[in-house]
């Protein structure tokens, strides 16, 4: 399903190389619950965000579902991904001026779906902001907009869903909501779910845990079925 194989990433900066990873290498099977977890500036977010094709490694290759990502075009690119990916961002980047069901509608509507609103629609009442779906995000609270990310990247029913800290800027209780939902979302559709985060409890309640530590893959453990955890914050 994703398949990393030898890639580092690395940055100019003030005249100096800067090394955000190296030599990683990693497959991913279809439908598994993978956390990345690590301290801040080893690499989590950098890689996550090469294996949705937001930016290109250095050297090295990435596949997404048979396809190697790494030469394509962004036109081809951002066609994959809207077919293959779906996208949580820590910070939500919904778009402002549209409403909950129209930031719900664009993938599907890129997508061609004649029942786009209808499938939006849907979406919003299984995330329970049903009674929101006319709002706009500056009139949600974090949580409900992080709500709206989710049902969006879920809107296209991709084989992939990506996460970055996606309880990162909300408190306890709303992320452990949040967490939830992904999970139920990632059962219901058969999602292949990746997601970074330093919350070692949500880490816990995957299926594996990848660990990097200066742009390196430091260890990557599968959780064992009986020792695995229910998520939940403190």
């Amino acid at each position: 399903m994703i398949a990393v194989q030898h890639v580092t990433m690395q940055l100019e900066a003030a005249g100096q190389t800067v090394m955000i990873l190296h030599d990683v290498t990693l497959d991913i099977p279809e439908k598994q619950m993978v956390a990345i977890v690590g301290p801040s500036g080893s690499g989590k977010s950098t890689l996550l965000g090469l294996i949705a094709g937001l930016d290109r490694p250095t050297s090295g290759t990435i596949w997404l579902n048979g396809v190697e990502i790494t030469g394509l075009r962004e036109q081809a690119m951002a066609r994959l991904r809207l077919a293959n990916v779906g996208y949580i961002f820590q910070s939500f980047h919904l778009i402002p001026t549209l409403t909950a069901l129209e930031n719900v509608s664009v993938p599907l509507e890129l997508a061609g779906d004649s029942h786009a609103w209808q499938r939006a629609t849907e979406l919003l009442h299984a995330v329970g902001l049903g009674h929101r779906v006319s709002h706009y995000p500056v009139q949600l609270s974090g949580g409900e907009q992080q709500r709206v990310a989710v049902a969006r990247a879920f809107a296209c029913r991709p084989p992939i869903l990506l996460a970055d800290e996606p309880t990162g800027n909300l408190d306890s209780t709303t992320g452990q909501q949040v967490i939830e939902l992904i999970m139920a979302l990632h059962r219901d559709v058969g999602t292949t779910l990746v997601l970074v985060t330093h919350d070692h409890n949500l880490a816990a309640s995957m299926e594996r845990v990848i660990t990097l530590r200066d742009g390196r893959v430091e260890s990557d453990q599968l959780a064992h079925l009986q020792h695995r955890v229910s998520y939940h914050q403190p």
